[in-house]
């Protein structure tokens, strides 16, 4: 589970400083505030490790990902070459991690993993470069460093590689120094020929890999609902992130029982589903079923409030296919994963907008196969009545404050601002912002107002 980030110099940000990721991550916020930047910026890590460009640094995306950012100039903040992208990335393991030195018989074991990049490019944004990068494995007072850096004296070209609490030994007959590294984490293959006790480098970088795998996205936009849906068996990786493969995913989970939480009772994948859009007062009933025997062509039945017989999907209001891929997902979800949702909200009634909260609250507490499955949720939201109900089930001690972290983010002078909101035990944000969800007090004064001009002029 991601536990930190920082960002400096990208897009609307000069520096985000330090923010706290929790089970339950929100950013709320004006529009082009910086908050989908955020999540741009996660997106754009895995995609980049997915790339097949083993010398692209960082990978803005195109067609064919999750974000697609244009150019390194684009990317920087205030589109000024000169700056450079700097983060850092914390994560737990979910198990542990053991460094072993085969020359002096020492481990480290560590749950914890930090990483950190300085990323910049040439005067024209055409060549982008590792300035440098650091994986940190801390363990109480234990920590092992590793960096990378390029050697000044050779134009950038070459780089050295350094630890801290391990001693690298080279290979002798090997003195030459290391190319640049893979993408923005990952050591040359060089390393490994080098040193003689330099392989758990490639774990680190594998470890980077699987977290930034791990990160799942669903977009604002989802796809309208079809009439039929065609599955032969696949097992999708996710809900797709416009949630076209909702329906797949579903048929995909049919034999996974999922509980709300410990001690409580499992349900299959499909039913748990379909009790979550009867629970947000959507739907009576919910089945997806084959058109026929022996056929991949499958449907989905529902039923709304109050009618006899069920429809297609297709012919209810519109807003269950938005949530739909919503609720997949959360569950869908392997254990460990990072979901990032982007305005799950949307298309939603207030009412269903407040029962999101517990959607997500179940999500994060449940469980299968008998254990946790630790799934994180990171959203960008404008709903009111969402983050209401969050503060009511922390008060309810339904949540625990430490497993949420809500932010504003604002835009500044200097770059955009994010501002971390203090909730107590008893739900109350003390350091509200002004205008949170616009001037509900102005707006009532400016209606009284009116209303008394108006009644004095009928005299």
């Amino acid at each position: 589970m991601l536990t930190e980030l920082s960002i400096k110099n990208f897009k609307a940000w000069k520096d985000t400083g330090k923010v706290r990721l929790a089970p339950i991550t929100v950013f709320f916020g004006s529009n082009s505030a910086g908050k989908t930047s955020l999540l741009q910026f996660l997106l754009m890590l895995r995609q980049t490790a997915e790339s097949p460009d083993r010398h692209r640094v960082l990978h803005p995306g195109d067609r064919n990902t999750p974000v697609e950012l244009g150019t390194f100039r684009d990317l920087v903040f205030e589109h000024n070459l000169s700056n450079e992208i700097e983060f850092s990335l914390a994560w737990g393991l979910p198990k542990p991690m053991f460094v072993t030195d085969p020359l002096a018989i020492e481990t480290i074991m560590s749950s914890r993993i930090r990483f950190t990049a300085n990323i910049t490019s040439d005067s024209k944004g055409a060549q982008q470069r590792v300035r440098s990068f650091q994986y940190l494995l801390a363990n109480g007072a234990t920590s092992l460093t590793v960096d990378m850096k390029p050697i000044e004296s050779s134009g950038s070209s070459k780089y050295e590689l350094s630890a801290s609490n391990y001693k690298l030994v080279r290979n002798q007959g090997r003195p030459w120094k290391l190319p640049p590294p893979i993408r923005f984490y990952g050591f040359p293959d060089e390393v490994g020929a080098y040193y003689q006790n330099a392989g758990f480098t490639s774990d680190l970088a594998l470890e980077l890999e699987k977290q930034l795998k791990r990160l799942q996205y669903l977009g604002p936009l989802r796809v309208y609902p079809e009439r039929s849906y065609i599955w032969s068996g696949e097992v999708p990786e996710h809900v797709g992130w416009r949630g076209e493969r909702a329906v797949e995913a579903m048929l995909a989970a049919a034999s996974r029982h999922i509980g709300p939480g410990y001690k409580k009772k499992t349900q299959p994948f499909q039913a748990m589903v379909a009790r979550w859009l009867h629970d947000l007062g959507l739907l009576q009933s919910f089945d997806v079923h084959p058109i026929a025997q022996h056929r991949k062509e499958y449907e989905v039945m529902v039923r709304a409030g109050g009618a006899k017989e069920g429809v297609n999907l297709p012919d209810v209001g519109f807003g269950v296919s938005q949530v739909l891929p919503v609720v997949v997902q959360c569950f869908y979800a392997n254990p460990h994963t990072t979901v990032i949702l982007e305005q799950p909200e949307i298309h939603l009634h207030p009412s269903v907008q407040t029962a999101l909260a517990d959607l997500f609250i179940e999500t994060i507490q449940s469980r299968e196969e008998g254990a946790d499955r630790s799934i994180q949720l990171i959203i960008e939201s404008h709903s009111e009545h969402f983050l209401r109900r969050l503060q009511r089930r922390v008060a309810e001690q339904v949540l625990k404050p430490e497993d949420v972290a809500l932010y504003f983010c604002t835009a500044g002078d200097q770059g955009a601002v994010l501002s971390p909101l203090d909730v107590d035990l008893y739900g109350e944000i003390h350091n509200w912002p002004p205008d949170f969800f616009g001037d509900e007090m102005g707006e009532l004064a400016a209606r009284m107002a009116a209303a008394a001009h108006r009644e004095a002029t009928k005299k």
